[in-house]
């Protein structure tokens, strides 16, 4: 029975995935071989000896130690794009907010509750509609940065809008580029992209490398009048430094789903409270593709969607015992572990070996089931990080 301890508030639609007479799932589950959770920040949570994998329900893994848990062995997964449509239609509403004077004008419209006439509030709204005129976006440029799951429906939309689109991401994945149409022109540089963009939408994750990417520099070249809409992450963008191109005019509206306090009130600023993948169906999809991951680790030690350790899988061998193990992306691990199997007559049947960065993963079918002593030798291979036998 495999206990996997939920944090927050998951989709039942996820947690029904789980077969209940091989999973026990709950808040206050003991010993358990994974987490689910949303939102919880697991960085100075004790981690249970038993814990093998986390899957956080969403795109970003700035809550989870994920360095740490790589080197204790434990698997990390997000949900890439589950929420990507979300993201995408509140990326289309910020564009419009900022194009035509919506929130103004209907704060106006508020403001004019005393007038019982209606011939009167018919008057005054058609004497200040002019004050809220604004633009179309169709026939503009936007200007996308990462062209990820979320990147990707940006562009395919806005296209559809009639505006011409513009991506800069140094590190396209091929699967990324397949998805995206060719109608998307390529940046070579976030400078070229800004100095062309009507508008800018973010959509790379909070890394050390994207961390306050748009700053005083960054700004300095954006071309006048543009609109940045921010529906990736607050540390990527500097907002000083956004508070100053909105007061020199070098930008004209900042669009974003992370308030903070020095931006509330201003006029040229339309701040919305986190909710990129606040709806019913983005929380689905997200909690049901976390369970499946989960669901596919812990049965069969096969890996999709990890941020700490490498796409990994292999078909069942038929009466076949599965081993995997983690280590270190060092030379010789791999041929020792193969030396101890051999050593005490374990025949392999299959298996698969992948790297990512400094962490190394195995899946070895093997005929029969290795006996502890096999298992144990394995363990202690220099460099062995973890190993299961499933």
């Amino acid at each position: 029975m495999y206990k996997v301890r939920t944090y927050n508030q998951i989709s039942i639609k996820g947690l029904d995935r789980f077969p209940r007479q091989s999973f026990e799932v709950g808040s206050d589950i003991a010993h358990p071989d994974a987490f689910l959770l949303r939102s919880q920040k697991l960085h100075g949570i004790e981690v249970p000896a038993t814990l093998l994998a986390v899957a956080r329900a969403g795109a970003g893994v700035n809550n989870v130690p994920v360095a740490e848990y790589g080197k204790q062995g434990i698997v990390v997964f997000n949900t890439p794009g589950a929420n990507a449509n979300a993201v995408k239609e509140l990326v289309m509403a910020g564009m419009l907010l900022s194009a035509r004077g919506i929130v103004d004008g209907m704060n106006y419209v508020q403001s004019l509750a005393e007038v019982k006439d209606p011939a009167e509030m018919a008057a005054l709204v058609e004497k200040a509609k002019s004050r809220f005129a604004g633009t179309e976006i169709r026939g503009k440029t936007l200007g996308i940065v990462g062209l990820g799951a979320i990147g990707s429906m940006v562009a395919e939309m806005a296209l559809a809008m009639g505006m011409t689109v513009i991506g800069f991401d140094p590190l396209l994945s091929i699967d990324a580029a397949w998805r995206l149409s060719n109608e998307v022109g390529r940046m070579e540089n976030l400078q070229s992209l800004l100095a062309r963009s009507d508008y800018v939408s973010l959509h790379v994750p909070a890394v050390e490398a994207t961390r306050q990417m748009i700053n005083s520099d960054t700004l300095g070249v954006v071309k006048p009048g543009a609109v940045l809409l921010n529906f990736a992450r607050e540390a990527i963008v500097d907002a000083a430094a956004v508070l100053r191109a909105l007061e020199g005019g070098r930008l004209s509206k900042y669009v974003c789903d992370f308030p903070e306090p020095v931006l509330l009130g201003h006029p040229k600023i339309i701040a919305m409270p986190h909710i990129g993948a606040s709806t019913e169906e983005s929380e689905e999809n997200c909690a049901v593709m976390a369970a499946n991951q989960l669901i596919d680790y812990l049965q069969s030690g096969n890996i999709v969607n990890s941020v700490n350790f490498p796409k990994i899988s292999l078909e069942r061998s038929p009466g076949c015992t599965r081993i995997t193990f983690s280590n270190d992306n060092v030379s010789g691990v791999l041929g020792k572990v193969l030396s101890v199997l051999a050593d005490n007559q374990v025949n392999v049947v299959d298996m698969v070996n992948k790297s990512r960065g400094e962490l190394a993963f195995n899946i070895v079918d093997v005929a029969t089931p290795p006996a502890d002593e096999v298992i144990d030798a394995i363990r202690a291979v220099d460099h062995v990080i973890r190993v299961r036998v499933i």
